[in-house]
């Protein structure tokens, strides 16, 4: 059973690492929309209010039984349960993120502007710029894998020495992995790092930003409000409560968050079997079927509201609430076939090797698609 055993798992990373087809695909948009069931377009307030009070709950409650508890047990004690506290409440900060995420897709009512109002107030107390990161994220969505017009996580070349040969070893894959999982979000956020090349300065907070358009300008400063409220209610906050109390019971759960959000939209993304497109090749459909579901288990799947399982569906129709993406997904998957990826390698081993192996992208040397890029290393 040894043997048999060590096959079916090496069969089993091999189907996990196989590239996706990436020919035309034989069906169009239209095709998979008629395959789902027609109330998984449905938005549903009274459900969307419920995950988004679900979490408001457990968020509640964590950082009631941190600031009233933890400080009163015996030192050992205390060592262990703040980081605890910290893990915890960054994962749900993390869904609690999601769900802004998804009123930003108009995905979680039937009234844009009850979507925005909720995604306003979500994203702002994470320390997101709401509507900048709403019109930032819907041109990813417009040019996913497209090398010239995505938005973010654009692959690097191989003539882009710094990293395909300075950082392309042990300690610079731990670098890497380090400098994006801590400051990926504010590095993203402030300097657009990981992000498109503008011929302008890039950064969510500017209204000038080469992001935006001067119809979006407005919000961009209505964005910006938001988060200033935010600081200065933390900044009132530490005066009162203290600074360390402050960073433990908000700041360092707001980093954990910062860390899942790049981890799990990274790993959404990057993939040795997942192919980009320059603009000989790229249409929309296939970069939309260039992202790959991520199973973490169910725990995860709870916290993370089924996002990081059902991201290949959320390009497709991203107005699918997430109380449906799963039954939208499953429905598809037969017409996908081997257009779809899904990958579930746990999280951090799955990070390590695509932090590994996804270095930089080239084409075949001997394929006649000069247009599609794969990683390598």
């Amino acid at each position: 059973m040894g043997a048999g055993g060590q096959m079916n798992v090496s069969k089993t990373e091999n189907d996990i690492l196989k590239r996706v087809c990436v020919s035309k695909p034989p069906f169009s948009l239209s095709d998979l929309k008629k395959a789902i069931p027609p109330h998984c377009f449905k938005r549903s307030l009274i459900k969307s209010l419920g995950s988004f009070f679900r979490d408001l709950f457990i968020i509640y409650t964590f950082y009631y039984l941190a600031a009233n508890y933890i400080p009163i047990l015996p030192w050992p004690l205390v060592y262990v349960t703040w980081p605890i506290y910290w893990f915890a409440q960054g994962c749900v900060l993390m869904g609690f993120w999601l769900l802004g995420h998804e009123t930003g897709h108009h995905a979680f009512s039937e009234y844009e502007w009850l979507d925005d109002a909720f995604g306003f107030f979500i994203h702002s107390v994470t320390l997101t710029p709401y509507f900048s990161f709403k019109y930032s994220h819907r041109s990813h969505h417009a040019h996913t894998n497209s090398l010239e017009y995505d938005e973010v996580y654009i692959p690097k070349r191989k003539n882009d020495t710094f990293f395909t040969e300075f950082l392309n070893n042990g300690p610079g894959n731990v670098f890497t992995l380090i400098l994006r999982t801590t400051l990926g979000l504010p590095l993203y956020l402030f300097f657009n790092t990981y992000g498109r090349d503008y011929e302008g300065f890039a950064n969510h907070y500017l209204p000038q930003s080469a992001i935006f358009n001067d119809s979006e300008r407005t919000q961009i400063v209505i964005s910006d409000i938001g988060i200033i409220a935010v600081m200065y209610t933390l900044y009132r906050t530490a005066v009162t409560q203290g600074v360390q109390s402050t960073l433990f019971l908000y700041g360092l759960p707001l980093f954990v968050m910062s860390g899942f959000f790049i981890t799990l939209t990274y790993l959404n993304h990057a993939h040795p079997g997942i192919p980009h497109y320059d603009a000989t090749e790229w249409d929309w459909l296939r970069g939309a079927l260039s992202t790959i579901d991520r199973d973490y288990g169910k725990l995860m799947s709870w916290v993370f509201h089924d996002g990081p399982e059902n991201h290949v569906i959320h390009h497709l129709f991203p107005t699918i609430p997430h109380y449906h993406a799963s039954e939208a997904r499953d429905a598809v998957k037969p017409m996908l076939g081997d257009y779809y990826k899904w990958d579930n390698t746990p999280m951090l081993k799955a990070l390590w090797r695509d932090t590994v192996e996804c270095i930089y992208v080239e084409p075949d040397e001997n394929s006649e698609n000069k247009g599609v890029y794969w990683y390598s290393k």
